[in-house]
């Protein structure tokens, strides 16, 4: 985050950093598979970068994703607009398995990627979001301490 050196426009200075979590349709635990979820990490930094909405912390749960945002000048709407339709349009095409039939062994047949409810908030305590977000089953902090039978013995 950019605490030092706030963002400029043309009459405003400064930035609004929300957390975001978006969710998958049907609950579908895609993201316990690490090319879609590595795959849906670097779309979501492509959608942003190509709106220069600046993203901060990321993680994953088997069935949705947490990151922080600077809004910028955009709305909470338009936000999360820019940035599910980027990514679901590009995850399918990257990913046409998933929209193949449910006999075919497709998920998306017939529907999009995101669920049509969303969260978008500013956090009360940034730390503790942070931290929460580092926490996910798919978080930096989980990936650093993922332990195994094998530790205990």
């Amino acid at each position: 985050m950019r605490k030092e050196n706030p963002v400029r426009y043309s009459s405003a200075v400064g930035e609004t950093w929300v957390h975001c979590e978006f969710k998958v349709k049907y609950c579908h635990p895609i993201f316990d598979d690490e090319i879609y979820r590595e795959g849906m990490r670097t779309l979501l930094l492509e959608a942003a970068y190509e709106y220069s909405i600046p993203i901060g912390e990321m993680g994953f749960d088997n069935n949705h994703v947490h990151f922080l945002a600077d809004m910028c000048l955009y709305d909470k709407y338009t936000l999360a607009k820019l940035l599910r339709g980027y990514t679901a349009k590009k995850f399918f095409e990257y990913f046409p398995e998933l929209k193949l039939s449910k006999e075919q062994g497709g998920k998306f047949w017939d529907s999009g990627l995101w669920n049509p409810s969303y969260y978008i908030g500013s956090p009360k305590n940034f730390s503790n979001t942070i931290n929460y977000i580092r926490n996910q089953k798919y978080g930096r902090n989980k990936c650093l301490k993922q332990m195994t039978l094998s530790s205990w013995a």
